[in-house]
């Protein structure tokens, strides 16, 4: 527990130093944690990070994470075409290869091209707006304390499992709590800035990044249950990897925005 704290804790300073220094510092950190998380699900699917399949892959990732047209000006396609694109070079893989390429690896690896490429593009995006520095703190904020919130209602007062054959140690008491101190940590944020966000709008958010956020761990808890692993990676001391730590993060960003529930 010590060690998850230390590790904790300087990880949280130094994310919150490059959110804090501007878009592009941050930027290219959030780009560097896909990359790693990338690879994270590369190997929990038992495939190398240097054979065809998963290039093909990172060469995605970059695409849908890397804000092109703003760090350089250059012009993207949209994408769809390019997650199209991805889908017929994962599938000419099978047929240049003679299916030494399965078609069950290029299903995976273009899975997680869509899972983690579009959820850290989300993360950059969400920087980048008007008062981006405002809501990316607000969704962090709730997504964090949510972790916390849950921890501690659940030791307090954790009675009916969650979902034992999934996640054996939450509990619904705890999930509760959890959406609880997210929807007080967002209503703090309106409190703070109430010309950006009103106090109806906060609940809302804080509810449902909350209830994202856990079912986001319980999705990576179910796919390392399947692959019979406890944590994606050991980059990070007594937290596992980066697909550990941000898989709430992934479904949450992409999520707000398709739920118009931040300014476009």
């Amino acid at each position: 527990m010590r060690q998850r704290i230390v590790t904790g804790v300087l990880a949280a300073l130094f994310f919150l130093t490059m959110l804090a220094a501007g878009s592009r510092w941050y930027a290219l950190l959030i780009i560097v944690l896909a990359v790693i998380a990338y690879q994270e699900f590369v190997r929990l699917n038992g495939a190398k990070a240097r054979e065809p399949a998963s290039l093909v892959g990172f060469a995605g990732i970059l695409y849908l994470v890397v804000p092109w047209n703003v760090l350089f000006g250059w012009p993207v396609p949209p994408q769809q075409t390019v997650v199209w694109l991805l889908m017929f070079l994962f599938f000419a893989l099978t047929v240049f290869s003679q299916n030494r390429t399965s078609i069950d690896k290029i299903a995976l690896l273009f899975i997680g091209v869509v899972y983690i490429g579009v959820g850290f593009h989300y993360m950059i995006y969400t920087r980048w707006m008007t008062d981006g520095l405002f809501w990316t703190l607000l969704l962090f904020g709730c997504i964090w304390l949510t972790d916390v919130g849950a921890y501690f209602f659940g030791k307090l007062f954790g009675k009916h499992l969650l979902w034992p054959s999934i996640s054996p140690k939450k509990t619904v008491e705890g999930a509760v709590g959890g959406v609880v101190i997210s929807v007080a940590t967002a209503v703090v944020f309106a409190a703070v800035r109430p010309e950006l966000i009103g106090w109806k709008e906060a609940i809302a958010i804080g509810v449902i990044v909350s209830v994202l956020g856990q079912l986001g761990d319980l999705i990576q808890s179910a796919y390392k249950r399947v692959r019979n692993i406890k944590d994606s990676g050991t980059i990070l001391p007594g937290h596992g990897g980066i697909l550990d730590r941000t898989d709430s993060w992934i479904i949450v960003f992409p999520f707000v925005h398709l739920l118009g529930l931040l300014p476009q």
